[in-house]
């Protein structure tokens, strides 16, 4: 009587343990996936130079990992037709190309036409060879995360 119920321990122990451990397989596969979904090499910060969430280009501005897209972020210095010159964060300034796909969001959906000089917008878009971005996405008045006072242009 007493081997059946040390058999039927170790079973039930055996029978814990592997479900355990396949539980916890199966939970990597699905976390690798849900996770992954945001992580940093999404973005191809692996290394990331900065200590915050975006790799530095030489120049200081924030570029991610895909290749070609990068963030602009800045005041509007001159809109033309179908472009508009950004005054970077960091001094410099950066040529964005407007197409008609590209989204202009503001608190409510927003034209190329409520561009205007002196405003401060965030771009995403493809790099262009040249340097230029033409821009798929751009965020007016954009809220500035750890932004000091005297980092946030005045409006």
């Amino acid at each position: 009587m007493k081997n059946n119920n040390l058999v039927a321990v170790l079973v039930i122990i055996v029978v814990a343990a592997a479900g355990f451990f396949g539980g916890m397989k199966y939970q990597q596969t699905k976390r690798s996936v849900s996770t992954n979904v945001f992580s940093p090499r999404q973005f191809g910060n692996t290394q990331n130079r900065n200590g915050g969430g975006t790799n530095l280009t030489p120049n200081g501005t924030p570029q991610n990992g895909r290749t070609g897209i990068r963030p602009v972020m800045g005041e509007i210095t001159d809109v033309r037709d179908k472009s508009i010159t950004v005054k970077t964060v960091d001094g410099g300034s950066k040529i964005v190309f407007v197409s008609t796909k590209t989204e202009i969001n503001k608190a409510a959906v927003a034209t190329f036409s409520d561009l205007s000089k002196g405003q401060t917008v965030s771009i995403f878009g493809q790099e262009n060879t040249d340097g230029s971005v033409t821009a798929q996405n751009i965020q007016l008045n954009p809220l500035q995360r750890n932004a000091t006072p005297s980092a946030v242009p005045n409006k």
